[in-house]
């Protein structure tokens, strides 16, 4: 599994955590964290993309409403959500992903993570979602929102 895949799968599982523990989310993250160790490259690409979900989830959330009008979040499975949010996070603020690769993980972690319906859940949302963006800059080498390193 490449590095930016487990960290995507540790985030979409520290994001499950805080769901079950909304009111301390930090202290979710950090107790995560813990429990499961991870290389510092897997750990931190991670945490990029759980710190920048949790700072732009007022928008993140916003939009998913938007591009899901018939299912409130709040009727959406967790897991399903959470997948959700982290791929509509990287469409909506990270430059250096490119939208397909984020669809694509997206898809895939929600066939492990998710039930049998999850994965197409999923793509149709978050097919929205790109469709509703502006084309991104091709990728500078730098990332947006958090430390990226290369796979």
């Amino acid at each position: 599994m490449g590095m930016r895949r487990e960290g995507r799968e540790h985030a979409l599982q520290a994001l499950y955590s805080i769901e079950l523990h909304p009111d301390s989310p930090r202290e979710a993250i950090r107790l995560f964290m813990e429990a499961h160790p991870s290389k510092g490259a897997v750990k931190n690409f991670a945490l990029g993309l759980i710190t920048g979900l949790l700072d732009n989830q007022a928008a993140v959330d916003a939009l998913i409403a938007e591009k899901s009008p018939n299912w409130s979040l709040a009727r959406m499975a967790k897991i399903d959500l959470c997948i959700i949010r982290l791929a509509a996070y990287e469409l909506l603020c990270r430059d250096d992903i490119p939208p397909s690769v984020t669809i694509n993980e997206a898809i895939e972690i929600a066939k492990k993570f998710g039930s049998e319906d999850s994965p197409a859940f999923v793509n149709g949302i978050l097919d929205e979602i790109a469709r509703s963006l502006p084309e991104k800059p091709a990728a500078r080498g730098g990332a947006a929102g958090g430390a990226a390193p290369a796979e």
